[in-house]
């Protein structure tokens, strides 16, 4: 069970620590915040959504220049101290009051959540080679939704209690887990930090790359999954289906030990570009079956024929969601230049923040109120964004080819942080 958990030891086992210490305070967060803010705060739901939904969009614009500075000032530190600052804005959370507040606290930690991972991603690339960078952020997956998944029954504990004492704690918790990760990643070897741009070229080169913004875009589309199985289908569930509310836990729970057991050997099978631009189209394939089988629960004559096509769209909508991951992993780090992977794996990763930040209001239009059309056009959203990243892929492989044959400076061959001779690309 370990093997299919934790990666190697090194910095790869440190990185997974890291997050997983994290995971543990995110998971009991995520469960309690809605309530806290409204039914403690005193908020109303529309008040933390528009919140939410600029605190995100801040985190977009956020992510690319704390990732170029990751970049610049080394990956290590800077993931070190931005998991400072987001716990510091967890903290803040503690004393919100007020809706201009929590906007303002929002903001702050979303935009640090952004850089964070962003740096993350950067610290990953310049500790692990290549050829294992998909693998081991298999493992990193799996790590952090075990720890999710504990974090999540903590979070029960509070809301079972429902008093402010309680919920106060999980964000204390939330808090001191960014802190204690902080510890954990300044105990990596430090990577060592990109020269600046040459004279003529801009510093933030991936806003100028456009074969990797479209990757960018289709790698956003297909994450559209991410608002399902926290608020699209509980609400599908509960309003269009004949199936019992705990149908809802249950899928959750399939969703999480499914990444936790599988999301590894899934990732096995993405070994290059080709393999990832083929495990993305065939996620495109699945997540369409898997809306077809969502929207035919609907039509479920009784609470078990609902209930049984609920459970194979779950199993086919974890299936596509590992297969997406591990080729998306593979693609974003491939394509990024060795020296500014921190800027890259921001755009990259800005696509988690606007499907967090548009995801539930285009969703729940396009699905709950509008009913089975809804499934299939978004299934169909997935399949054309998985059948068009092959071509995008290699359209990005051409430009970078041409600028090679053009004559661009070649990277050079680098010492690793542990002091083994390897090359900085292949």
């Amino acid at each position: 069970m370990s093997s299919r958990i934790l990666p190697p030891s090194g910095p790869p086992r440190v990185l997974a620590l890291a997050q997983l210490a994290n995971a543990f305070g995110d998971g009991a967060y995520y469960v309690c915040s809605a309530l806290y803010f409204t039914r403690i705060v005193g908020l109303t739901p529309t008040q933390v959504g528009s919140g939410l939904t600029l605190g995100w969009a801040l985190g977009f614009l956020a992510g690319v220049p704390l990732g170029h500075l990751a970049d610049r000032r080394g990956a290590r530190g800077t993931a070190a101290l931005l998991a400072v600052a987001t716990g510091t804005a967890v903290g803040s959370l503690l004393f919100v009051r007020s809706f201009p507040l929590f906007v303002l606290a929002a903001c702050l930690y979303t935009c640090c959540q952004c850089g964070l991972g962003a740096a993350r991603q950067a610290l990953l690339a310049g500790l692990v080679e290549r050829a294992e960078r998909t693998g081991v952020r298999a493992h990193l997956q799996a790590t952090v939704n075990a720890g999710l998944a504990v974090g999540a029954a903590l979070g029960g504990v509070a809301l079972h209690l429902d008093t402010r004492q309680g919920y106060l704690a999980v964000f204390a918790m939330d808090a001191l887990s960014f802190l204690v990760s902080a510890l954990v990643l300044l105990r990596l070897p430090a990577v060592p930090s990109s020269p600046p741009a040459p004279a003529g070229e801009p510093a933030l080169a991936v806003l100028r790359d456009r074969p990797y913004a479209l990757i960018a875009l289709l790698n956003m589309i297909m994450l559209l999954y991410m608002p399902l199985l926290s608020l699209v289908i509980p609400l599908w569930i509960v309003q269009r289906t004949q199936a019992p509310s705990w149908t809802v836990s249950a899928l959750l729970v399939l969703n999480t030990l499914s990444v936790v057991l599988l999301q590894v050997r899934v990732a096995r099978r993405v070994s290059g570009l080709d393999t990832a631009s083929r495990s993305v189209r065939h996620a495109g394939l699945v997540m369409l079956a898997s809306c077809a089988a969502f929207a035919l629960s609907a039509a479920g004559p009784s609470a078990w024929a609902a209930g049984a096509a609920l459970l194979v769209a779950a199993c086919l909508q974890v299936l596509g969601e590992m297969m997406h991951t591990a080729g998306s992993w593979e693609i974003g780090f491939d394509l990024a230049p060795p020296d500014r992977q921190g800027q890259y794996q921001g755009f990259f990763g800005a696509g988690t923040a606007v499907a967090r930040m548009l995801g539930p209001l285009l969703l729940t239009a396009l699905i709950v109120t509008w009913g089975p059309p809804g499934w299939f056009l978004l299934g169909g959203l997935f399949l054309l964004a998985g059948s068009a990243m092959g071509p995008a892929v290699r359209w990005a492989e051409r430009t970078r080819a041409a600028a090679s044959t053009a004559g661009p400076l070649q990277p050079v061959p680098s010492l690793d942080p542990a002091g083994a001779y390897r090359r900085a690309s292949r």
